[in-house]
């Protein structure tokens, strides 16, 4: 495939980033970068005028004539090979459902039949993005998570996604975990930060921002939700991590922008573990997304 330029979405719970991705040089054409937020429990069909929105101004911001392919991040539950989301009581995408929407972007785009529409996991994306960021990621065994509306993960062994197999949970996923009263994205994700604080506080934030903006002026009650936030991200990981043996621990997603208020106390869990992993967060997590999904259209 002799394909040059591609669109990379970068689709979450409240935003979709697009950007116009040179693949064989792996690297984002300048001022293609373009985001949106909304609400993903909109209609279908108004999400979609967002969502073209997002990469027709991408498009023409690039000034780069003509894409050979379009590969998208996406939440899970969803099938990445048929293109239907499966996404059903996250608080997210609820008319979407059992929509196919590689059919949905072709009707919108007015795209070809064989136009290349490529689907990866969210966090998958992100991990393989960060691998193609630091070459040293390559030789090594890397966990990766997404932090945001909820709970992304991925697990890379030299460059490639290991989904099956004793050593990873099932299809590679974190968020479903058994964990308390529930499963791990229960405790670990906006919701589950904006839970916390309400029974702590009896106050109901309307997102993660908010109570960030509230840990930053030192509230203490948010300091306190995001430092539990981290004791239960390290318990959720730790059986993983060992079980992987992995070398590297990469954490990206929205609330990753929050890392100094949870990543002190998640890696003194670890440590007090035994791990010696290797502990990092993302310096620019949407880029290594978009990256990471273009990727799929240079190996296609």
């Amino acid at each position: 495939m002799n394909t040059e330029y591609a669109v990379g979405l970068d689709i979450g719970g409240t935003h979709i980033t697009a950007a116009i991705i040179d693949i064989v040089a792996m690297k984002m054409i300048d001022f293609s970068l373009h985001k949106e937020s909304f609400d993903s429990n909109l209609p279908v069909a108004e999400v979609m005028t967002i969502w073209e929105k997002a990469i027709r101004t991408s498009i023409e911001n690039s000034k780069v004539e003509k894409t050979t392919g379009l590969a998208v991040c996406m939440p899970g539950p969803f099938d990445y090979t048929a293109g239907v989301c499966w996404i059903k009581g996250q608080s997210k995408y609820e008319h979407f459902y059992g929509l196919n929407v590689r059919d949905l972007f072709q009707n919108k785009l007015n795209l070809s039949a064989d136009f290349p529409i490529l689907f990866e996991n969210d966090a998958v994306c992100f991990g393989k993005g960060e691998v193609f960021r630091d070459s040293d990621n390559l030789s090594k065994k890397v966990m990766a998570i997404t932090l945001g509306t909820g709970l992304g993960a991925c697990f890379i062994d030299k460059g490639e996604s290991i989904s099956i197999g004793d050593l990873v949970p099932k299809d590679g996923e974190i968020y479903d975990l058994p964990y308390k009263e529930g499963i791990a994205e229960d405790y670990v994700s906006a919701r589950g930060l904006i839970a916390s604080y309400f029974a702590l506080s009896g106050k109901k934030l309307n997102n993660g921002l908010e109570l960030f903006n509230l840990a930053k002026a030192e509230d203490q009650i948010a300091m306190k939700v995001f430092e539990e936030m981290g004791e239960d991200l390290a318990a959720i990981v730790i059986p993983w991590l060992e079980n992987f043996s992995a070398d590297s621990f990469i954490i990206g997603g929205k609330i990753a922008n929050a890392s100094e208020f949870f990543l002190p106390v998640f890696i003194k869990k670890i440590k007090e573990a035994g791990s010696n992993v290797t502990v990092s967060v993302s310096t620019d997590n949407e880029i290594a997304a978009l990256l990471g999904a273009t990727s799929l259209l240079y190996t296609a």
